[in-house]
């Protein structure tokens, strides 16, 4: 601890990312990644917007970007909100929505930038308990608070509510804003937007880094009451003025426009999730329902973090979460058809061994 450090830096809670191994060989199935990359039409755009005066700053509120994902959802372009990836614009509606008199409703086991964002930003966060399914129970929700956040599907689990287990949140939390993060919806979890015409309270965060294959750009959004979003607004203008810069907006507009390579890419995800399921259960695992791009996985007779240790000695990184409830499982990223079938080899001669 330095002692030049502010009293806010003494008492933060930093997240930690996974890790990102570097060098060649390596199996990595820890950070969620899209194992297909994005689409053709995506490198084009880059190209294009690399020689296209990159010495000009970008477009401060990526309009173009904004009217495309508006389109894309059915929205106005003032309903929509980008920024420098989800956890930026999370961080935003942090600032922006959260009361600092009551606590920040969340998750006992969810997304760890949601307990660092309250550090912080000096908020109290209540953290609820999953069910013994760790599946959320909407009716634990029924409280007095100064928001909600709410991982959907929720990270690490990859369980998830349905439209009607959300409509019951919003109807016990029609006051507080309710933020959730759809960062793994695309691959087969139901999504809130639907809801937003009826519910000025709601906001829905979105990635183009997990389904869209763009994890190296930084692109989020988030999509809401036009209030909301101009709530947003003054954040990032209090903060940063240009954060997408213009060869992630030339990609993201791109990505959108190629509805059939995103639609494959999805439907890849889940077949070989449903692939890497059957294998681990031959082998003796047990796997939460998902409907994210990852298995959240125990073993009936073997130590998750031992496990993980020994895959990683072998070069294939999964992620083990030395938390109470949850240190008896790991989360494990669904990759190429190829790096799932290194995985289950490799997982068959450490557990007969």
């Amino acid at each position: 601890m330095s002692r030049y450090w502010s009293k806010l830096v003494c008492e933060l809670r930093p997240y930690v990312s996974g890790e990102q191994p570097q060098g060649g060989g390596i199996v990595k199935l820890n950070t969620n990644e899209l194992p297909y990359g994005p689409s053709p039409m995506v490198i084009r755009a880059i190209q294009q917007a690399a020689s296209d005066g990159l010495r000009r700053y970008p477009d401060p509120n990526s309009r173009n970007l904004c009217r495309s994902i508006a389109g894309y959802h059915g929205l106005e372009v003032d309903q929509v909100f980008v920024g420098n990836g989800s956890d930026e614009v999370l961080a935003h509606a942090f600032a922006a929505f959260f009361d600092r008199g009551e606590a920040v409703l969340m998750p006992d086991i969810t997304y760890g930038f949601y307990q660092s964002y309250c550090s912080l930003f000096g908020l109290s966060g209540i953290q609820i308990p999953l069910n013994d399914g760790l599946r959320v129970n909407v009716e634990d929700y029924r409280r007095k608070c100064g928001g909600v956040v709410l991982a959907n599907p929720n990270a690490p689990t990859g369980t998830a509510l349905d439209l009607a287990g959300i409509s019951a949140l919003m109807a016990v939390q029609n006051e507080a804003v309710v933020v959730i993060d759809e960062a793994y919806v695309d691959f087969g979890g139901t999504t809130a937007i639907p809801l937003i015409a009826d519910c000025p309270n709601l906001l829905v965060v979105r990635t183009m880094s997990k389904s869209r294959g763009l994890a190296g750009l930084r692109i989020g959004y988030a999509l809401g009451h036009r209030d909301l979003v101009e709530g947003l607004r003054r954040v990032k203008d209090s903060f940063n003025s240009y954060p997408l810069d213009s060869i992630a907006q030339a990609a993201g507009e791109a990505s959108i426009a190629d509805e059939d390579y995103f639609a494959a890419s999805c439907r890849k995800v889940i077949s070989v999730r449903d692939h890497l399921r059957r294998g681990l259960e031959r082998l003796g695992f047990e796997s939460l329902p998902s409907s994210a791009n990852f298995l959240f996985c125990r073993h009936t007779d073997n130590e998750a973090g031992d496990l993980a240790a020994r895959l990683r000695g072998a070069g294939i990184y999964v992620r083990h979460f030395d938390s109470p409830r949850i240190n008896s499982y790991l989360r494990i990223s669904v990759g190429s058809e190829g790096e799932v079938a290194q995985l289950l080899a490799k997982l068959g001669e450490l557990l007969v061994g």
